[in-house]
C-alpha cells in the first residue's frame, strides 16, 4: 500500500481518530477485514460479518500489529471512526489509486469464466511488468478495493474482476477504480433470477463496464456472443475482439490430450503461435483468448503471450482443480458456483477426462438463484448429465435436486438423492471405487466446495476433525 499516516486516513475518509497515541503512525501494509491476517504496518477494516461482527476481533488485529482499526464506532484499540465503513474503505481505495500515475487498470466481468481468466491474465501480464491482480475471487465491494490497495508506486498493471448480481453494482466497482482497459468475456445464466430471468438484463448490467472506459481507452469483447458484441455501441473506447468463430484473436486447432487438457493455435494479424494449456477442460480455450486479447491490445507480443499461458496454472481453488488420491480416485473440484452454463461446461469437460475409466461420478448440487424457470433448468440438468457420460449422479439438495435425480433416473444413470453435504460425503466414503472419476459442483450456498477437499484428501481431513474435537476450538468467524 501506499504509505499514509493515520491522520491522512482520516481526513481523507472524513473520520475521527480515537485513542491514537500517534497520528502520523504510518499504515504501508494492505488493509486486511480478517483479523488473522492482521500485520504489522496493517489497517484492520472492521465489518459486520454473516456469523459476526469484525470489531469484536479489533483488539486481536491491533496485537497482531494492525497500526489501527477502521470502524463504525469506538473499539478496544486506536481507530479510525467513520459512519459507513464500506464506503470509507471505498474512498480510501480511490485516494490510493490517484496518488500513482502509471498503473493501467484493467477490468472484466462475464457470468462465467471471470476468475479463471483473471488467473490467465494476470499470469500473462506479470510476464510484461508489475502486476497486482484480484486475489480469488474477491470481485465485490469489500473484494475490490482491498485489492487497489495491494497497489505501491512499482504497480504498472491493476487487474481487476468484477462481478455484478444486479443493475448498479459494476458501475458502483468502476467509480472506486476507472478502468482504461474493460474485458466482457460472456453473458449467459449466472445470478439469472436476480436480473428477472432476462439474459438482456444481465448484458446491460455487464455492459456498464464499458460504459466506464474513456475514449483513448480500450474496450475487449468476445465476437462469438451476440449479448457481449451488442456493448460495443456503448464504448466511447476502441473496440477489440476475439473468439473462436470471430474475431481479430482466434484460437483455431482446438484439441485435447488424454488428460483433457486443451492446446490451441492463438492467431492475430495474420500469424500464429501454438499454445498448450495446464488447465482442463475444452472451455479454457475461450479463457486464455481472452486474456490473450488483454495482454496483446496492451502491446504483448504473440510469443510471449503464447508461451506464458502455455506456463500458467489455475491459482483460484475450486475450478476445476484436479487432485488424484493414492487410491486412484480423481476429484475435480469445480464447486466454488454453479449455473446451467457452468454445469454444461464441467460436463463437457468431465466426459473429455473420463477416458476409459469404469465409472463417471458426477456429485451435482442444486443451483441458485435462476429464478422462476430453476425447475425446468434442473430438470435439463438430469438430462445433460446422461447425455455426457456420468454412470453415477449424487444429487445434493432438496425439492430441485429431486427434479434432477429423477430426469437422470428416467435417463438411464444410477442416481442417488442426498439432502446436504454432510450427507454426500458420508455416503461417497464407502460409495466410491479406484478409478472413479469424480466430478463435484454446485451453488457456493451449497458447501460442496468442503465435499469436494474432503474427498480429494480424506486423511488430511479426517487428522483436522480429530485435532478439532481434542481442543475444543473453531475457526475464528473473521
Amino acid at each position: 500500500m501506499v504509505p499514509m499516516t493515520l491522520q491522512e486516513i482520516a481526513e481523507t475518509v472524513r473520520g475521527t481518530l480515537y485513542r491514537v497515541p500517534d497520528p502520523g503512525a504510518v499504515v504501508d501494509r494492505p488493509a486486511v477485514v480478517d483479523s488473522r491476517l492482521a500485520e504489522p504496518g496493517s489497517l484492520f477494516v472492521a465489518l459486520p460479518g454473516e456469523r459476526t461482527d469484525g470489531h469484536l476481533f479489533a483488539a486481536a488485529a491491533v496485537g497482531a500489529g494492525a497500526v489501527a482499526v477502521l470502524a463504525s464506532r469506538p473499539v478496544d484499540g486506536p481507530a479510525i471512526i467513520v459512519r459507513d465503513v464500506l464506503e470509507a474503505l471505498a474512498e480510501l481505495a480511490r485516494a490510493v489509486l490517484a496518488r500513482l500515475d502509471l498503473p493501467t487498470v484493467i477490468a472484466l466481468t462475464g457470468s462465467a469464466g471471470k476468475t479463471s481468466t483473471k488467473d490467465l491474465l494476470a499470469q500473462v501480464l506479470r510476464t510484461m511488468d508489475t502486476t497486482v491482480a484480484t486475489p480469488l475471487s474477491f470481485n465485490n465491494e469489500i473484494g475490490l478495493p482491498l485489492t487497489v490497495l495491494h497497489t505501491d508506486v512499482g504497480t504498472r498493471h491493476l487487474l481487476l474482476e468484477m462481478g455484478a448480481s444486479r443493475a448498479g453494482h459494476i458501475a458502483h466497482l468502476t467509480g472506486i477504480a476507472a478502468p482504461a482497459v474493460g474485458l466482457v468475456i460472456n453473458v449467459g445464466t449466472a445470478h439469472l433470477g436476480e436480473f428477472g430471468g432476462s439474459k438482456e438484463a444481465i448484458a446491460a448490467a455487464k455492459g456498464e463496464l464499458v460504459e466506464a472506459l474513456p475514449p483513448d481507452g480500450l474496450a475487449v469483447l468476445n465476437a462469438d456472443d451476440p449479448y457481449v458484441m451488442s456493448m460495443a455501441s456503448r464504448s466511447l473506447a476502441p473496440v477489440l475482439t476475439f473468439g473462436r468463430l470471430g474475431g481479430e484473436i482466434r484460437a483455431t486447432g482446438i484439441a485435447l490430450d488424454e488428460a483433457g487438457r486443451p492446446s490451441f493455435t492463438l492467431t492475430w494479424q495474420g500469424a500464429g503461435a501454438r499454445v498448450r494449456l495446464g488447465m482442463y477442460g475444452e472451455h479454457h480455450v475461450a479463457n486464455a483468448t481472452a486474456a490473450a486479447a488483454v495482454a496483446l491490445g496492451l502491446g504483448a507480443g504473440l510469443g510471449q503471450v503464447a508461451e506464458a499461458l502455455s506456463a500458467a496454472r489455475q491459482l483460484t481453488p475450486g475450478r476445476m482443480e484436479v487432485g488424484e488420491r493414492p487410491d486412484g480416485v480423481t476429484v475435480v473440484n469445480d464447486a466454488f458456483n454453479a449455473n446451467p452454463d457452468s454445469m454444461a461446461v464441467a460436463l463437457r469437460a468431465l466426459a473429455a477426462m473420463a477416458g476409459g475409466r469404469r465409472r463417471v461420478v458426477a456429485v451435482l448440487g442444486e443451483m441458485r438463484e435462476l429464478g422462476p424457470e430453476s425447475g425446468s433448468h434442473h430438470v435439463e440438468l438430469g438430462r445433460r448429465v446422461a447425455a455426457t457420460g456420468v454412470t453415477d449422479l449424487i444429487a445434493v439438495g432438496g425439492a430441485e435436486a429431486a427434479l434432477m435425480h429423477g430426469q437422470a433416473l428416467l435417463a438411464g444413470v444410477t442416481s442417488t438423492l442426498v439432502a446436504d453435504r454432510d450427507a454426500a460425503l458420508e455416503l461417497l466414503r464407502d460409495y466410491l471405487e479406484p478409478g472413479d472419476l469424480v466430478l463435484v459442483k454446485g451453488s457456493h450456498s451449497t458447501g460442496l466446495e468442503d465435499t469436494a477437499r474432503r474427498l480429494t484428501n480424506p486423511d488430511a481431513a479426517a487428522r483436522a476433525a480429530t485435532r478439532a474435537a481434542v481442543s475444543g476450538r473453531r475457526s475464528p468467524d473473521v
